[in-house]
């Protein structure tokens, strides 16, 4: 038995301290008020998955956000993982990445990422990306239980 998601619940995969509090900052003025989760690097969020598969573990997440270019177990195998295990692949994931390398966006769709955001420059850019990314995910599309 698996914990159920928790309302809402973002983990945050980054390990930028500053762009975890300029993604906080841009959740916070947009008015979205999701709970969040953060891990700093690709094993701390596989680690983090595998906690919530157990009943006494951590809050499963109803959404990844997920940076590419991670220390040690990367993006695109932090990605890889939740797709291939029957336990996590219904969680969305959406990139969030610098890169807009044409590569690195299609091998994020063929791993499975269902939506891929280049990281805006300005903060009223990553306000408007996140509060769109909130509508769409919590409000518009129906989320598996």
């Amino acid at each position: 038995m698996t914990n159920e998601p928790e309302e809402g619940l973002i983990l945050l995969v980054e390990d930028s301290e500053a762009d975890v509090r300029v993604t906080r900052r841009a959740f916070k003025k947009a008015g979205v008020d999701n709970p969040v989760e953060h891990c700093a690097d690709g094993r701390r969020a596989i680690n983090y998955l595998l906690l919530s598969k157990r009943p006494d573990g951590a809050r499963r997440p109803s959404l990844v956000l997920l940076d590419l270019n991670l220390p040690g177990v990367d993006g695109r195998e932090v990605l890889r993982t939740i797709k291939h295990n029957d336990a996590f692949r219904t969680i969305p994931v959406v990139i969030l990445s610098t890169s807009d390398d044409e590569r690195d966006v299609q091998d994020c769709y063929d791993l499975g990422a269902n939506s891929y955001l280049k990281k805006p420059h300005d903060l009223d850019g990553f306000v408007a990306a996140m509060q769109s990314l909130s509508e769409f995910w919590f409000r518009a599309a129906e989320l598996p239980a």
